[in-house]
């Protein structure tokens, strides 16, 4: 069945209970009494601004939206884009273009105007949904496609060059569209991180979406009863794909607009959450809060969290020992996937393998995977390969661009770019993106291995090893590291720590600097070439 028909199950099974939360730490509002005690609450202190609405009203709401838009003649297989950070809005407006049968397509909050422009355009997407905090963007790019297409503002003070969103949906029906929708219906196109340029549309189907909201309830064991903290963006496929699973039981999902560690404990607390998601460097912030002092786990409810599980980018071992140091009851998964996967869980660890952290684990629900080398021959157990993956979540295609999806998907199986090998027990570890691998003197360095190794010094918060231009060996490896607030260190210091490793496979530069990550957790080793490769390639070609 198509994924609308969950959130119409769920309208009338459990129609008054709690659907969404919005919680904002960053707007602070007067003392106020909430669904739930807070205990950690002073009465006389300001608590976070906080919204919520009911599975009726969000159904309600899509509806509201989806005839909306058929009265603006959006019809089957059209698409409508947005553009949002996470709000109570968001998950109603995608809902409501899926039940028109038109293509939802959520695009990244970090674009500039011209990659908007671009995706809008690339997408054929005839309206564009945005909130307050792209009016400067959108309005930049008015010229070139506001007269094709119809602009809805999400907000107060509804901008000259667009519509009200909330007045286009206030006198529409709240019933159902009579519109029939299928499994094999396309559902959403969803941009790819554009780390190489700009980014490739991935177009989903029904039948993907469905496989995913399954997948997510069985791997996490998701109940009704679960609460389910979503701190990523909606845009990405991760958050939407893991909330997913909330909607496929039924249960209750929080969305938090910041990262900052104390909102995540705090919201943790006081809203009885059970499951969050993590990306890499927002454990790394809580763990070195509690490290420091700044946080303490004392006086808050956290015994109801039953797991932590992260995805989105290489999880090092170090990491997750550190956090069952303070959590030592958690479960904990790791998550891997794509966009083209229709997001994490194709390949995952399982809440029962912890003690095989490091590894990204074995086919998920419904998913088939393998390694094979360049001729598409399948490596031996041990040996590194490409990693491919087949199931009912494989992308349709990459959306008018045949020559990208022949490339990317060979007799069904999508190869994911990904380098990985498997274990004697079947256990599958990546070890680099395909690109990424770095080639120093005829030696294949992987610098996730690298990486995993340097993130156990004490004084390391995070870091990044990229291949920089040689004259002698090719490629040398440099690793970017971010020492931990407060905390000194020298090149001495890391060569020394180093020693631990095999010659070949010890960084030959270090660079201490920041480590930046994309919204949804990966490294920008693009960004950090093309920072510091430069600089290296005139070092070398002085030195020849």
């Amino acid at each position: 069945m198509p994924i609308t028909d969950l959130l119409e199950r769920n309208s009338k099974l459990y129609g008054e209970e709690v659907a969404l939360v919005e919680i904002n730490p960053e707007i602070q509002e007067e003392p106020r009494v909430t669904w739930r005690e807070y205990e950690l609450i002073q009465p006389t202190s300001a608590t976070p601004y906080r919204r919520e609405i009911t599975w009726s009203v969000f159904d309600e709401k899509a509806n509201r939206v989806a005839n909306m838009l058929l009265s603006r003649g959006i019809r089957k297989g059209q698409k409508v884009a947005i553009l949002l950070m996470n709000c109570l809005e968001w998950l109603p407006i995608y809902f409501g273009i899926l039940k028109t049968g038109a293509v939802a397509v959520p695009l990244n909050f970090r674009y500039t105007a011209s990659e908007i422009e671009y995706c809008v355009k690339l997408a054929e997407a005839d309206i564009l949904f945005f909130g307050p905090e792209f009016i400067g963007r959108v309005e930049d790019i008015v010229p070139n496609i506001g007269k094709e297409r119809l602009l809805f503002f999400v907000g107060d003070s509804c901008p000259s060059f667009a519509e009200s969103y909330a007045e286009a949906v206030a006198n529409c029906s709240s019933s159902a569209p009579k519109v029939l929708v299928q499994d094999t219906d396309e559902a959403a196109i969803y941009y790819s991180s554009g780390t190489t340029g700009f980014p490739k549309a991935i177009l989903l189907d029904h039948t993907a979406l469905m496989q995913s909201a399954r997948m997510e309830a069985v791997h996490h064991e998701t109940t009704h009863n679960d609460i389910f903290l979503c701190i990523p963006p909606l845009y990405h496929t991760g958050a939407k794909m893991h909330w997913f699973g909330s909607l496929f039981t039924g249960s209750r999902a929080v969305l938090l607009k910041g990262n900052r560690p104390k909102a995540i404990l705090d919201t943790i607390s006081w809203e009885r959450c059970t499951i969050v998601w993590l990306l890499v460097p927002w454990a790394q912030d809580i763990l070195a809060a509690l490290d420091r002092g700044e946080l303490t786990l004392e006086g808050r409810h956290l015994s109801q969290l039953r797991l932590m599980h992260i995805g989105a980018q290489p999880v090092p071992p170090s990491l997750i020992k550190h956090w069952l140091e303070y959590f030592p009851h958690h479960k904990y998964d790791t998550n891997y996937g794509l966009s083209e996967s229709t997001g994490p869980g194709c390949v995952h660890l399982g809440m029962e393998n912890i003690h095989k952290v490091g590894a990204i684990g074995k086919p998920g629900f419904g998913w088939k995977a393998k390694i094979v080398d360049e001729h598409d021959v399948p490596v031996k157990q041990g040996d590194v390969g490409e990693l491919c993956v087949k199931g009912p979540g494989v992308m349709r295609c990459y959306f008018h661009d045949e020559a990208a999806t022949a490339e990317a998907i060979r007799d069904g199986w999508l190869h994911t770019g990904d380098m990985a090998m498997e274990d004697e027990d079947g256990f599958i570890f990546l070890v680099d993106r395909k690109k990424d691998v770095i080639i120093s003197g005829g030696e294949n360095l992987y610098p996730v291995q690298i990486e995993n190794f340097l993130a156990t010094c004490p004084k390391v918060h995070d870091v990044a090893v990229i291949g920089l231009p040689d004259p002698r060996l090719g490629e040398i490896a440099a690793a970017i590291i971010q020492v931990k607030k407060g905390m000194s260190c020298t090149e001495e210091e890391i060569d020394e720590f180093c020693l631990g490793l095999p010659r070949y496979k010890r960084p030959r530069k270090i660079i201490f600097a920041d480590v930046p990550r994309n919204a949804t957790g990966k490294i920008e080793k693009p960004k950090l070439r093309q920072q510091y490769c430069g600089v290296r390639l005139v070092e070398a070609q002085n030195k020849a």
